[in-house]
């Protein structure tokens, strides 16, 4: 017996669409299960590896995507995808990418049909960013030392 092809993710969400997806029960599964994501410290260790790389991936770019999905069904899904493509998830709607130029508008597209396929009040955001600019993050809320994380604390001797 042969094996299916797996459906694009564009496809699963047309049948999602299709299926009367505004109307459906909530899913009786975790969405976006964020009790394994790592914790502040492993992500921004993440986010500083990527800054700090001396050797770039030629033709790849940093970006963000962030989102405000109502539905759980569609935001399961966009955080599957997300994850198939290679972005790391840092914040609970939050992703960070180094990807190729390609699988950024591929991205890019695959959730601009996401946003057309129904009725919605969503938003996503696909945001490029430098490494300086993703160098002077500053974290807001949490008791996190950066500097002990970045190895950048300074001593002055006089």
């Amino acid at each position: 017996m042969a094996k299916k092809t797996p459906l694009h993710y564009i496809e699963i969400l047309r049948k999602l669409k299709t299926s009367g997806l505004e109307h459906s029960p909530q899913v009786n599964r975790p969405v976006g299960n964020i009790d394994d994501m790592p914790s502040l410290e492993e992500r921004i260790r993440f986010i500083l590896g990527i800054t700090n790389k001396t050797i770039k991936q030629a033709g790849n770019m940093l970006f963000f995507v962030m989102y405000d999905i109502e539905s759980n069904k569609v935001r399961y899904n966009v955080v599957k995808y997300l994850e198939r493509m290679g972005c790391h998830r840092i914040q609970k709607s939050i992703f960070l990418a180094d990807l190729s130029i390609e699988k950024y508008e591929s991205i890019k597209n695959d959730l601009a049909e996401v946003q057309s396929l129904y009725e919605n009040h969503d938003s996503i955001i696909v945001c490029p960013v430098s490494s300086d600019l993703l160098r002077s993050m500053k974290v807001i809320g949490q008791n996190i030392n950066l500097d002990i994380i970045t190895h950048s604390k300074n001593t002055l001797f006089f």
